[in-house]
């Protein structure tokens, strides 16, 4: 999550570079030229001097900054005119903010001064034309060819200035592009390195994610005509690298959406993805063949991979749009941001693919913000699987860590078990009889040897009651099951101990809920409470204070007993209920895992919190037995 958060911030402060941009620009980079003349051409033949000399009533007046008067059938190129703009700058020169055609020739008193040729992303052309050595000329011709709809010369406004601040401010229009693609360029590739070390299943996830980034950063940085002006690549090998783009980027995009929200009703999402899938492979198969042909299906292929693959766009954008929002009104987290960010995307993308349809003057622009928030949203995904995978890891790792050591004292106990079981009959009765024999010799011994004889029998009982307890560890079930009062067994329980408590300077305080009834053996429950009562007794100093309590929480009885005795580390917690494990110095440990065995008995769980000289709590929760 901190990565994706800092991807996120990365992709944040990119998007305020155009705002820096945009302030300084001020619009002093020249001024415009309002308008023009037009003549159309029905000859791919380009004879600048006789248009010089056509009669003026084949030229009309056309207007910038309004829409160009529609070619005729027959027209196969365009002759536009106007006066050399005086700039009363050095190396002055002109700029087309957008030009339509394949070709492009700038001829002053019939010399050619510029020419463009083969130019295939013909809508979207911006070029900047040097006007250097053409001082005292009074006219400019640009000849224009084309072929469809929208050919032939100038779509957006022209302006006049010096070269050096017209360029200038071409960069700055289109270096965001630039930056912003090679940044998309850059996360995906640390991103693909990162996914190189995953399993196949993780790589798998995210290997399409890097796809779209990449597609979306070659489509950014092609798109921009900042690479045949700047740079002077030819424009065929940045168009081919777009359509190459956005082939590979609507397939990976449905296999990633895919991925997140499934094959989606009657399986429309798999279906969608098989046809961009094909279909991506025959727009790549037109491509090869069209480059071969020298680009002679030019207007078929811009048909193909224009006209019905924006048309095919639009459609997949509404629908997968209503599947993310009827997943995010279900609540489904990822649907959420995904949705967030794919709104963004899809309302931008749509409204400048209906406004390029509607006027095919149109330049797209604000569907490059739309991405940014789209592979943000998609990232910050991919982070949320990472992160939840991640502590699905760590949740695994625990559970291994307490199945093994409930494992651990499932071996113990068992062996404790079966040690009780064979051998605590076998040594009670020698015991018994052993303490018999003392009995009769004390009687016919002296006062000294009494006291011998006496400290021996003593012994003999202590060994009886740790056989005692090993016999109640072997067998803890209940023998007969009684449905008892809880509360009237713990004021037993409390009466019997108070005498010892009074002893060790502390009391026992009652807070006992009456109507609280289990089902059990009472005899093995006061053993349990006795245990535990006597534990927290031995473990008080001054003004000792027992709490037992007891109360119902739903279809349980929960009873606490707390103390504020000497209190143990979590060192000591973790061992508690392990056989000769105990904070006594002579105790055996199997007092208190006798209690563990009976509560275990009674389909209860016991559970200790303590802190070193703070006390410590014993929280018992038991099923209730309570009539309904």
């Amino acid at each position: 999550m901190k990565a994706a958060a800092a991807i996120l911030m990365l992709f944040l402060l990119i998007s305020i570079v155009p705002i820096g941009i945009a302030a300084q620009w001020g619009g002093g980079a020249g001024f415009s030229i309002p308008d023009s003349e037009l003549k159309w051409e029905t000859s791919d033949v380009c004879d600048p001097a006789a248009a010089a000399e056509a009669p003026d009533s084949e030229w009309v007046q056309a207007d910038m900054n309004s829409v160009r008067p529609v070619a005729p059938a027959d027209a196969t190129a365009a002759w536009l005119r106007f006066p050399l703009p005086i700039t009363g700058e050095p190396n002055p020169a002109l700029m087309i903010n957008k030009f339509a055609g394949h070709n492009l020739r700038v001829y002053v008193d019939h010399r050619l001064i510029y020419e463009l040729q083969d130019l295939i992303n013909y809508d979207e052309g911006r070029v900047l034309i040097p006007l250097s050595g053409t001082e005292g000329h009074s006219w400019l011709y640009l000849w224009s060819s084309g072929s469809g709809q929208g050919f032939g010369g100038i779509k957006g406004e022209i302006t006049a200035g010096n070269y050096g601040k017209l360029l200038a401010f071409y960069v700055k229009q289109n270096l965001p592009d630039m930056v912003i693609g090679a940044a998309f360029l850059f996360v995906g590739a640390a991103l693909m390195g990162c996914l190189l070390f995953l399993k196949l299943d993780f790589f798998k996830g995210g290997f399409f994610l890097v796809l779209v980034i990449v597609s979306f950063g070659i489509l950014f940085i092609t798109y921009s005509p900042f690479l045949p002006v700047i740079l002077h690549i030819p424009d065929h090998w940045t168009q081919t690298f777009f359509d190459l783009a956005l082939f590979t980027l609507l397939p990976s995009f449905t296999i990633y959406f895919e991925q997140i929200f499934g094959p989606g009703k009657h399986g429309l999402i798999t279906k969608l993805r098989k046809f961009q899938l094909g279909y991506s492979l025959f727009c790549l198969v037109f491509l090869i063949v069209n480059t071969l042909l020298s680009h002679r299906l030019d207007e078929l292929y811009r048909i193909a991979t224009v006209d019905f693959l924006g048309l095919m766009m639009m459609v997949q954008f509404i629908y997968l749009l209503y599947v993310t929002l009827e997943a995010a009104f279900k609540g489904n987290r990822d649907a959420v941001i995904f949705s967030t960010g794919f709104s963004i995307f899809a309302l931008l993308s749509l409204t400048e693919l209906i406004l390029y349809y509607a006027n095919n003057s149109y330049h797209l622009q604000w569907w490059k913000w739309g991405v940014i928030a789209f592979v943000a949203s998609l990232i910050l995904i991919l982070g949320r699987r990472f992160a939840g995978n991640h502590e699905q890891v760590l949740e695994y790792s625990r559970d291994l860590e307490k199945f093994n050591d409930d494992l651990q004292r499932s071996e113990k106990m068992e062996i404790i078990s079966e040690l009780a079981a064979s051998v605590a009959h076998e040594v009670r009765n020698p015991l018994q009889v052993t303490r018999g024999f003392l009995q009769i010799l004390g009687e016919r011994s002296d006062q000294k040897e009494k006291e011998y004889l006496q400290m021996a029998m003593e012994e003999l009982d202590r060994a009886s009651l740790i056989i005692t307890d090993f016999l109640t560890f072997a067998k803890p079930g209940m023998d007969t099951l009684d449905r008892f009062e809880v509360a009237e067994e713990l004021r037993h329980v409390s009466g019997v101990l108070v005498p010892l408590a009074h002893l060790q300077g502390g009391t026992i305080e009652l807070k006992l809920q009456s109507g609280l009834q289990v089902l059990g053996s009472t005899s093995k429950f006061k053993q349990a409470f006795i245990n535990l009562i006597k534990n927290a007794i031995e473990s008080l100093e001054e003004d000792g204070l027992i709490t037992v309590a007891a109360w119902s929480s739903g279809e349980h009885i929960i009873v606490s007993v707390q103390d504020n005795g000497e209190g143990m580390k979590m060192s000591e917690l973790a061992h508690l209920g392990e056989p000769y494990y105990s904070n006594k110095k002579k105790g055996t440990g199997l007092g208190l895992m006798v209690t563990f065995r009976i509560i275990e008995a009674m389909n209860g769980s016991i559970q200790f919190q303590s802190r070193k000289g703070e006390g410590t709590e014993v929280i018992v929760k038991l099923p209730s037995a309570a009539k309904k």
